[in-house]
């Protein structure tokens, strides 16, 4: 069987994640068939991606997503578009529309949430710094 599925890329603790085609048989990360997109969590807002002219053909010939991959094609509308071809529309009409759907989303910034810092020292406990006594104030003379 074939199914749609994330595979894992990216550094230690830094995870992003193509969108693939693979047989149920192979691994997460092996050997797979076809890359038709992009996920990272870790962006503001999250990216993904997905080429939707290859989706819709995978899933029209049988292709099962992922727990994970069918909530991210619901919230790109892969989904609702994949019932609408079922029904007769042309498939260039959607891809078009999903094209115009992305392009109105705007710009992701490529920063993300979670920045990696370098590990601080422990700073020693040391004497509260005193406070100066506060001085009465004076009286303006007019």
């Amino acid at each position: 069987m074939v199914r749609i599925r994330l595979r894992r890329v990216g550094r230690k603790k830094q995870p992003s994640y193509r969108i693939v085609v693979a047989d149920s048989r192979s691994p997460r990360d092996g050997r797979y068939i076809e890359v038709i997109g992009f996920y990272n969590p870790r962006t503001q807002p999250t990216t993904m991606e997905v080429n939707e002219a290859r989706a819709l053909y995978w899933l029209q010939n049988g292709a099962q997503p992922s727990e994970a991959v069918a909530r991210i094609l619901d919230k790109l509308g892969t989904v609702a578009r994949l019932a609408r071809l079922q029904k007769g529309e042309e498939i260039e009409a959607l891809v078009r529309e999903a094209e115009e759907q992305v392009a109105a989303r705007g710009p992701i910034s490529p920063k993300t949430q979670y920045p990696v810092r370098p590990k601080s020292r422990p700073q020693p406990a040391a004497a509260a710094p005193e406070a100066p006594a506060a001085e009465p104030a004076e009286a303006e003379e007019a």
